[in-house]
């Protein structure tokens, strides 16, 4: 979750990517080159340094604003880039920082999820009103749209599933229907309420879970499609164990 590790990862992606596609070319070394890029706020992009600085500060800022942070105190930000370029003292040392990092980082995310935390919890305590629908002691929901005869797999099992999930709006953000091809995966590398859920069902069958935020992907989110907070719906039918 620290910024110089984010920065570290996207450059390393960026190389990697180029030393896979293109073929080595020789270059100027980055001290000569020169880029004259206008930002969209008039700024002109005159070196390499230029294109540096801001590059890490566009890397940042999309970083912490997918976190849900909406303000940052510019001047002590770039005091402390300047204090650790400069081999001075920090006011905070790489413990703290760490640890300052998470707390405000999980407050954020905590403060951006809530309204989706609240929706979900309110269509899950009606949802387990309907005739059908059971609940687990972790609260997991789900229904049986068809029971199998097969064996059940275990937390460990390798499983091959054909699946649905939505949102709790009904927006559709992930089927292995829609691309024609049964997935396999082992229970012990998805969501909490996937391993859970999967074990209940006897090969052959077909179920659907209402997993809550907590046993899926908590107050982060996955990615662009699924917002922090979100409670989870999954159609899923179960073709084989081992697979």
């Amino acid at each position: 979750m620290k910024k110089n590790i984010v920065i570290v990862l996207l450059c390393a992606v960026c190389f990697n990517s180029q030393a896979q596609t293109k073929p080595a070319v020789k270059k100027k070394p980055a001290t000569m080159q020169k880029n004259t890029a206008t930002t969209t706020g008039g700024v002109v992009l005159n070196t390499s340094l230029d294109s540096l600085s801001y590059a890490l500060g566009v890397l940042d800022a999309t970083f912490f604003k997918a976190q849900g942070v909406e303000k940052i105190n510019y001047a002590l930000m770039n005091k402390g880039f300047e204090d650790v370029l400069r081999g001075k003292n920090t006011l905070l040392n790489n413990q703290q920082c760490d640890m300052t990092v998470r707390e405000q980082l999980q407050a954020f995310m905590h403060k951006k999820s809530e309204a989706t935390i609240a929706e979900g919890e309110k269509f899950l305590a009606e949802n387990k009103k309907r005739e059908g629908v059971k609940v687990t002691p972790s609260g997991l929901q789900y229904e049986v749209i068809k029971m199998g005869d097969g064996p059940k797999p275990s937390d460990t099992s390798t499983v091959k599933v054909h699946y649905e999930g939505f949102l709790i709006n009904g927006k559709k953000f992930d089927s292995s229907r829609d691309r024609g091809e049964a997935i396999s995966f082992g229970l012990n590398q998805v969501i909490r309420g996937w391993t859970e859920g999967v074990q209940l069902m006897p090969v052959g069958s077909r179920f659907k879970f209402y997993i809550p935020y907590t046993l899926g992907y908590g107050e982060q989110g996955s990615g662009s499609t699924i917002p922090g907070g979100s409670m989870l719906i999954f159609d899923v039918e179960l073709l084989g164990i081992g697979q």
